[in-house]
């Protein structure tokens, strides 16, 4: 959905002043928040794992170019928000569903361990700027710099392409005004020097398409919830420029606290369920009609998708929730209500009801078999772990007793 594209425009805006490099030398991109040249280096560089030492080394040598740069650049300014031009939200689209592909494209393990860099990194935070500290700077950078060496180079120069097409020529010369210009040249040439290391590593193919389930719980719930909610999807102005409103009365600060929730969540999910959602999403742009919303299929299969993904990582879907709850201001949710036939949200909402109640069960029972399988890994043979199975089964004991009473059976059969 468009929505989604006007959420990530922050991200956009400084992925587009690294597009505008090319033309104006003499200006170095600025992300958000804690990850340096983060957007910039969206659109060419970095390495994988395999090279973590050459790319770590780069990246210190980066931090010593760029970090006076960082310090100077206002991270809580809310032009990171903006349109980096002319507010056009499908053409903007299309550079999201560029940068979708390549995260689909890139290494499960790599993204992990980039959003832990960043969760550490918005931890070390500090100072009016909203800079974090040279350390995780570094390890930002080197984070990101790998991810984008695990996906062919052909991804990400087509991030690049698309982003440039959306960004007004002047946006560079601006936003080097804000900072010290000669700090902004020397950060751009330790970037420079940054994208050959990673380019040198880069992979020259993409990675398998992701396993989708089919058939599962989640699944059928989502077209349940797809069926009750495709109407309400109809009556929302996808197009509108609300979706890059600040929230009423927040700081960034504030509303970083609640991304933060957001990026450890995503640190834990599984990573062919991440690939699959990603996947979805990319088709679900391709269906997309000229008012913003995509076809019931691609919706229903969206659904499902962010369904699995939330049955994944149950222990931090709550945090994400209540955090979320303690910035969005009531007034922001009776705007949302009033601009939609209100019969349609309370179908849609009683849709979503239930399937979050599918999905929550689905996240039971899988940190259920998780936790008996790493019981079952204590048995010390085969033909033990099938007996107890077999004990669990017959007594048709509840799965948290269950637990419990297989554990304190493998401890009796292990006491010396």
């Amino acid at each position: 959905m468009v929505r989604g594209a006007r959420k990530a425009i922050a991200v956009g805006v400084a992925v587009a002043v690294a597009c505008g490099l090319q033309k104006h030398l003499n200006f170095v991109p600025g992300p958000r928040h804690a990850a340096p040249v983060a957007a910039a280096a969206a659109s060419m560089m970095m390495a994988p794992a395999a090279f973590a030492d050459e790319i770590g080394d780069a990246a210190k040598k980066l931090g010593d170019a760029s970090y006076s740069f960082a310090k100077e650049v206002d991270w809580n300014n809310g032009i990171f928000l903006q349109a980096p031009g002319k507010f056009q939200p499908l053409e903007a689209l299309k550079a999201i569903d560029k940068m979708i592909e390549m995260g689909a494209a890139a290494d499960p393990k790599l993204l992990k361990e980039a959003a832990e860099a960043h969760h550490k990194a918005i931890g070390s935070i500090s100072g009016p700027n909203g800079v974090t500290s040279r350390a995780d700077w570094d390890a930002v950078n080197a984070a990101i710099g790998r991810i984008v060496a695990s996906v062919p180079k052909a991804k990400v120069m087509a991030v690049y392409d698309s982003v440039t097409a959306i960004t007004d020529p002047g946006v560079p010369a601006y936003m080097k005004s804000l900072v010290n210009g000669p700090d902004a040249e020397k950060a751009y040439q330790g970037f420079l020097e940054f994208k050959d290391v990673v380019e040198k590593n880069q992979v020259s193919t993409a990675s398998a398409p992701a396993v989708v389930p089919s058939g599962d719980k989640i699944g059928v719930a989502a077209k349940a919830l797809s069926d009750a909610s495709y109407p309400f999807i109809k009556d929302i102005d996808w197009l509108s420029d609300v979706y890059l409103k600040p929230l009423p009365g927040k700081t960034a600060p504030e509303t970083l606290k609640a991304i933060d929730k957001m990026i450890v969540m995503g640190a834990k999910m599984d990573g062919n369920l991440l690939k699959a959602a990603a996947e979805a999403h990319h088709k679900a742009i391709g269906s997309i009609d000229a008012t913003g919303v995509t076809s019931a299929a691609d919706y229903e299969a969206v659904n499902a998708a962010i369904g699995r993904l939330v049955a994944s990582v149950p222990t931090t879907v709550m945090d994400v929730y209540n955090s979320m709850a303690g910035i969005v201001d009531s007034q922001v949710t009776n705007n949302m209500f009033s601009k939609v036939n209100p019969l349609d949200a309370v179908a849609a909402a009683k849709g979503f009801y239930t399937f979050k109640d599918v999905v929550e069960a689905g996240a039971s029972e899988a940190n259920g078999e998780n936790t008996l399988t790493e019981l079952l890994c204590l048995v010390q043979t085969q033909q033990d772990q099938k007996n107890y199975k077999l004990i669990l089964k017959k007594e048709e004991i509840e799965a948290p007793r269950a637990l419990v009473t297989l554990a304190s059976t493998i401890k009796h059969h292990q006491a010396p």
